[in-house]
């Protein structure tokens, strides 16, 4: 067992610990609480001890959204492998067949405190494949999968139309876009009421023939996983939404750029956004409205906000640091913290596992030195299933 103690423990839960302890059993968390009577007969037991010396211990941190392992570091295009841009409709592909485990991005993610990322394919196609939430640390990509798939890119707005207009082929515009869209969805309705008919009555009606991409899009039909829409201006997200009524699917809003301007009609719709990436130029023009307030609009006016890097167009180590400037920016610290922990858990379905410092919950923990919104403090442990995975050295 792992006893971790005197430390300033935010749970993202209604209760937090000026000076708790979490005990560790195995790769998960079995107590939480701060009774020095207990430390003290735990200190007594033979069990493995870190004093958090005053430092503040919150569950491991978590990125929405980003493309890591798919954009391998300083490699090129051997190690390009996010976008599939042959066919604007490409559902069954899986981000973990692309994921370079050893990518030295994870190690830099983990040693920032980032604990499970949420990475896949990019925006350059209609429907661009399964996205996949992976703990940082692990030996191969199926040691590291939290959980698989965990949803459906899809993207609106000025990717796929510059990609496949450079290709001289649909989708040139955004109304093309929605109706490949549309289409893909309308098909695996009617590939999904054949299954089912079939299923119950096969005397009378005849199997039907596989389908690789529609059997693909069942688990969005059925719930089972959320589009995850790259939207950045208001019109690509209101379509989003439209499209996502009409076949009564879930969806997470990514990017959400332009979501300030219509924050009375995202509060309404009751949708989760997941904002970014913060620290990035203007380098096209759906981006021409980007706002570092972003996340405080949307958070003050009842959106669920989480907060993503969108890696790599921010290293993924700055994620503390995206949800710091979101603080500095009007966001409340404790929303602006839930928005790389339990809200980016809730949000990509994950939060059975991660996302908060509660019994039954995975040993994924992250001792800062200090405030993890200021920017002076320092990562001292990271912690993925009940194991030290980085421990800062002191240059003292």
């Amino acid at each position: 067992m792992l006893l971790i103690y005197n430390g300033k423990i935010i749970t993202m839960t209604d209760i937090d610990y000026e000076n708790g302890y979490i005990l560790v059993d195995n790769d998960k968390i079995i107590s939480v609480g701060q009774d020095k009577r207990e430390v003290e007969n735990l200190l007594q037991e033979n069990v493995r001890m870190i004093d958090a010396d005053g430092g503040y211990v919150l569950p491991g941190l978590i990125d929405a959204h980003s493309h890591i392992g798919m954009w391998e570091d300083s490699v090129g295009f051997e190690g390009d492998d996010g976008n599939e841009s042959t066919d604007p409709v490409m559902p069954h592909l899986r981000a973990i067949d692309a994921i370079y485990h050893a990518d030295r991005a994870f190690v830099e993610a983990y040693e920032s405190g980032v604990t499970t990322v949420v990475t896949g394919p990019g925006s350059a196609n209609v429907i661009g494949g399964q996205f996949a939430a992976l703990k940082t640390y692990g030996r191969y990509v199926d040691e590291m999968v939290l959980k698989q798939p965990v949803a459906m890119k899809v993207a609106f707005g000025e990717n796929p139309k510059t990609v496949y207009n450079e290709k001289h082929q649909a989708p040139m515009t955004r109304m093309a876009t929605a109706a490949i869209l549309r289409e893909s969805l309308f098909e695996a309705q009617e590939y999904k009421e054949e299954w089912d008919n079939h299923k119950k009555s096969p005397e009378e009606f005849d199997k039907p023939d596989f389908d690789f991409k529609k059997n693909a899009l069942l688990q969005v039909l059925n719930k089972e996983i959320p589009l995850k829409a790259h939207v950045h201006r208001a019109d690509d997200i209101m379509t989003a939404i439209r499209i996502a009524k009409e076949f009564d699917v879930d969806i997470t809003l990514d990017h959400c750029t332009e979501g300030y301007l219509i924050k009375d009609i995202l509060a309404e719709t009751g949708l989760p956004v997941i904002v970014g990436p913060l620290l990035t130029d203007r380098s096209k023009i759906e981006l021409r409205n980007q706002s570092l307030q972003t996340p405080a609009i949307l958070s003050k006016n009842g959106i669920k906000v989480a907060i993503m890097t969108d890696h790599p167009c921010v290293p993924v180590q700055h994620l503390c640091l995206c949800a710091a400037i979101a603080a500095r920016e009007g966001m409340e610290e404790k929303e602006a913290l839930k928005a790389i922990t339990i809200n980016a858990a809730e949000i990509t379905g994950i939060s059975d596992r991660v996302g908060s410092i509660q019994k039954g919950k995975d040993a994924d923990l992250v001792i800062f030195n200090g405030n993890p919104l200021e920017i002076k403090s320092q990562v001292q442990k990271t912690i993925i299933n009940g194991a030290i995975v980085y421990e800062r050295i002191s240059n003292d």
